[in-house]
């Protein structure tokens, strides 16, 4: 079956279907797009960086930035459309028949994938969102101090996608029926949160320091 794909959308379209009663988009994909957006910010001031003499020593450093800040980008908008790829099949599993007894076990085995297959995409965009805030880190740091604002607007729509995300594995896991997995999915969820939700922090309160010293 094929999904649309949200992410060609104009931004205003995108923001009608995910204000709707439409299943999807919904917080997985809104979720991507901060990233998105995140991603974009961090890339923005590698680029404002670059060429300018008083930054040449880390030229080669924000032109990483920019080679992998764009692969992040391009990554998040089809993770956009991804997101409502492996949810869209959830939904329909809980509408599958449960009049007999074989048709209630087809439809818990289905939910139960379903649940399972939900949790990938945003995952994933976590770990995105991991590496975007690892290179944000490095451009508010060493970028150019006129698009420090930009870096720390990048920390705050990357921390955005990152709790976002979170939320979105952790209502499919409450739900498995497989602990094991639900649990090691928490446990993954639970470590990018302790480890880059700081680092968002970190990078917001040094911009803002900066941009309060008078």
């Amino acid at each position: 079956m094929e999904h649309k794909d949200y992410s060609q959308m104009t931004l205003r379209e995108f923001s009608d279907v995910l204000g709707s009663r439409e299943p999807a988009p919904g917080g997985g994909g809104a979720s991507a797009l901060c990233g998105c957006i995140g991603a974009a910010l961090g890339n923005m001031v590698a680029h404002l960086t670059v060429g300018h003499k008083k930054y040449a020593g880390v030229e080669e450093e924000m032109e990483d930035i920019i080679r992998q800040e764009e692969i992040l980008q391009n990554e998040f908008l089809d993770l956009i459309k991804k997101d409502a790829e492996m949810f869209l099949p959830l939904m329909q599993a809980y509408s599958m028949p449960r009049g007999t007894q074989e048709e209630k076990d087809a439809r818990s085995a289905a939910i139960e994938q379903g649940l399972k297959d939900a949790c990938q995409v945003p995952l994933e965009i976590m770990r995105n969102v991991c590496r975007a805030l690892d290179l944000t880190l490095i451009a508010a740091r060493d970028g150019s101090r006129a698009a420090v604002s930009d870096a720390g607007d990048a920390a705050v729509f990357c921390r955005a996608s990152l709790q976002g995300a979170s939320l979105n594995v952790l209502i499919n896991t409450k739900m498995m029926k497989d602990r094991r997995l639900a649990d090691e999915y928490n446990a993954a969820v639970a470590d990018m949160l302790d480890k880059y939700i700081p680092v968002a922090d970190n990078i917001y309160s040094r911009v803002l320091e900066q941009l309060s010293d008078r």
